[in-house]
């Protein structure tokens, strides 16, 4: 993707929308919509990086209720002809076609590689990758086992909604971290992830969420790994223009 002149890449992720409940994430939610906003008069493109939502789930004919301010401007945006990418987390990994098919947006289920400018990117969310989350690995392993989401289709969507928030808020082994505390540089597992990847291909940039931690890593000369934070505590984003990257708060 070439960047037009006057045009900048942006990137957030782990919103968390719905947690702890609907009423209390109203204001972030407001928040992020109002910062979409404004980046839209700029923007060449959005890359979302998941948990925008505390829990998603699509049957064939329902989707959780809720998150129309964003919804409806994920749509304006889109339809508009500014490109949306969405990268599923852990708390929204069950979606499916519905961004697709309504919004014009497509969903990624691991990270991808993409060229913007001449800079290689390589962009995911950043769960279950790296030596840590060894707990939510084994979780990971049962939540997209095919028999198990199956079976939680078969719930009714009251019951079965209420359960997965429930367990949203309350496991750790979902959010995949008991604590978003920077661990040094030699300690942070997304790091130690991009270098182990380095080794197989260059890459410039690796841009990660889920650690909550608005993080910039050099990894070696011309190779950087950066996490995005959250809409939560930090409010921090991602923007390139083209040749540089910086992250910054809203």
């Amino acid at each position: 993707m070439q960047i037009p002149k006057g045009k900048k890449i942006y990137f957030a992720s782990d919103n968390h929308l719905g947690a702890p409940t609907a009423e209390a994430s109203l204001p972030r939610e407001k928040k992020f919509v109002a910062w979409l906003d404004e980046v839209k008069q700029d923007a060449a493109a959005i890359f979302l990086l998941g948990d925008l939502f505390d829990f998603w789930f699509e049957y064939k004919t329902v989707v959780p209720k809720g998150f129309t301010r964003t919804l409806g401007k994920l749509a304006e945006i889109s339809d508009s002809g500014i490109p949306i990418y969405f990268f599923v987390g852990n708390h929204d990994m069950w979606m499916a076609d519905y961004f697709k098919t309504e919004l014009n947006i497509p969903v990624y289920h691991k990270p991808e590689e993409f060229l913007l400018n001449n800079t290689l990117f390589y962009i995911g969310h950043g769960d279950g990758l790296g030596p840590a989350d060894k707990g939510y690995k084994r979780m990971k392993k049962v939540f997209t086992n095919p028999f198990f989401k199956w079976l939680f289709r078969w719930l009714h969507p009251d019951i079965g909604m209420r359960i997965a928030q429930y367990l949203s808020v309350k496991n750790k082994l979902i959010s995949g971290d008991d604590d978003a505390k920077f661990l040094g540089e030699e300690n942070e597992w997304l790091a130690q992830y991009s270098k182990k990847k380095l080794e197989e291909k260059h890459r410039d940039i690796f841009v990660f969420g889920h650690r909550h931690l608005p993080l910039e890593i050099t990894l070696s000369n011309n190779s950087k790994y950066i996490n995005l934070g959250d809409w939560i505590q930090y409010y921090t984003y991602g923007v390139f223009d083209g040749e540089n990257f910086e992250l910054k708060k809203y």
